[in-house]
């Protein structure tokens, strides 16, 4: 179970856009070997596709144990986009094909948030926003696990990448219809990348990637912003949305040290640090300007603070912390889904 004097646990992270691997000993800090693939793990009539999961995984970690010299990983951590949702399969079948393919009996499951908040903030209380193509808000006191938004693209992930695209597409045909509401300025930025917008149904609707090409226009929308009013809202709107979600799940201690989130008016708090992860808040002071003032009128007692690292770390750390036997993060059947079968 040891290479170079360590315990070796490896964390995945699975995504729209591919997985990664990561292999490193299970002491806090250490360097981690990562190996990618860029195709996306498979969702079926069944939610994601263990096996399919299962014939990424098993290779990668046989690469990795080659490279790094190790005999055997102690703990596997998966974090997966719709884990929550479309994660029967993997629970049901990962633990025995694990053992079985290589000796592993320490495993958790994830929803991709939650590797998203142990990655931003690690193991202490607190809340993550993690947006990208969609949105979801994470919080937790280390007793239970707050989740606002994260709903997919029909039905949430407001302030997203995907909605700040088709908010600003919607101006777009505002402006190619004379509506008010309209940008001239985001229809031609959206003519420049999609061709005439009168065709952008025919083009979008058909796709089952709608949600990132919706996502691909938002950076269109930030470069607008500057000196268009219209993608100025656009932005100030998801920025709003996005602080009442961080609101929503920051947890809040009383006096007494429990949980006043629903406590009486003027019962003070402690200060929540809140993260914010993910490729969306690459875009900049355009948004997270916004982004700070909404959650400083919502949440007086949170505080932004770098997110440490992404969720690939955020798996390796839980990983690393159920192999040592200490991991603190909030245990539940869909979010954080935890197995320790003794060795046999």
């Amino acid at each position: 179970m040891t290479a170079g004097g360590g315990t070796w646990v490896l964390g995945v992270d699975s995504g729209g856009s591919g997985v990664r691997f990561a292999l490193g000993r299970a002491e806090e800090g250490s360097p981690a070997e990562v190996l990618a693939s860029d195709e996306p793990v498979r969702t079926g009539p069944a939610g994601i596709d263990a096996g399919h999961l299962l014939g990424h995984l098993v290779p990668a970690a046989m690469e990795l144990l080659a490279r790094t010299g190790a005999d055997r990983v102690a703990a596997v951590a998966v974090g997966a986009a719709g884990m929550a949702s479309l994660g029967d399969d993997l629970r049901a079948k990962l633990p025995a094909a694990l053992a079985g393919a290589l000796d592993v009996r320490r495993l958790a499951l994830a929803a991709d948030g939650v590797t998203a908040y142990a990655g931003a903030l690690g193991q202490r209380p607190g809340a993550v926003v993690a947006a990208g193509t969609g949105m979801i808000a994470l919080g937790t006191d280390l007793t239970r696990w707050r989740r606002a938004d994260g709903w997919g693209h029909l039905l949430g992930d407001c302030g997203g990448g995907a909605w700040i695209g088709r908010a600003g597409l919607e101006a777009a045909m505002r402006a190619h219809d004379g509506r008010r509401g309209g940008s001239a300025s985001l229809r031609e930025r959206a003519e420049a990348l999609f061709g005439p917008v009168a065709e952008l149904p025919g083009l979008l609707y058909p796709r089952t990637d709608r949600p990132a090409v919706l996502a691909s226009f938002a950076p269109e929308v930030a470069r607008c912003a500057a000196s268009d009013p219209v993608a100025a809202s656009i932005l100030r709107e998801a920025a709003r949305n996005i602080a009442e979600s961080a609101a929503a799940v920051c947890p809040e201690t009383g006096p007494d040290g429990g949980d006043s989130a629903h406590g009486t008016a003027g019962e003070s708090v402690s200060e929540c640090e809140v993260a914010l992860t993910g490729g969306l808040f690459h875009i900049g002071d355009a948004l997270l300007a916004p982004v700070r003032q909404e959650l400083a009128a919502l949440a007086p007692h949170a505080r932004t603070v770098p997110a440490a690292g992404d969720p690939l770390a955020g798996a390796l750390l839980i990983a690393s912390a159920l192999a040592r036997g200490e991991l603190r993060l909030p245990h539940h059947p869909r979010m954080l889904w935890v197995t320790t079968e003794r060795d046999g």
